[in-house]
């Protein structure tokens, strides 16, 4: 095998094993309703930001996500444009009952609802201390 046969191997190595987490698969299966900042993902898993920023850089390095920074904030979503990690994702979407994640899904909304709530009395800031950690 060439060294660039290798590469490719390297890449679904590293692909399969981002899929191989179930923070990750929870972290894919909200990301499922659209883009969340760091905090919202935090608040949802009830996990400290350092553990979820080490499972989203995972997920982001085999390139099951983007993210996009605005301001102090890092915002991440699916990221579709592979088309065997397209269908990796739904498939992982797919195959999770939301039953599984749906404790997860009530604390994002939850979250979601009290910074909305802070965000038109208190500044933006301080409805998402936990993404400047």
């Amino acid at each position: 095998m060439s060294g660039r046969d290798y590469g490719k191997m390297d890449e679904l190595i590293k692909t399969f094993k981002a899929l191989s987490e179930e923070t990750r698969l929870r972290i894919i299966k909200l990301l499922e309703g659209g883009e969340l900042c760091v905090c919202d993902i935090v608040a949802a898993l009830d996990l400290v930001q350092p553990k979820i920023s080490f499972h989203l850089n995972a997920l982001k390095e085999a390139g099951f996500i983007k993210d996009r920074k605005q301001g102090r904030w890092t915002y991440y979503k699916l990221d579709d444009s592979d088309m065997l990690r397209r269908f990796l994702l739904l498939t992982v979407i797919e195959r999770i009952p939301s039953e599984a994640v749906s404790e997860d899904s009530e604390r994002l909304a939850e979250f979601l609802k009290s910074k909305a709530e802070k965000g038109s009395v208190v500044s933006m800031d301080a409805a998402c201390k936990s993404c400047t950690r």
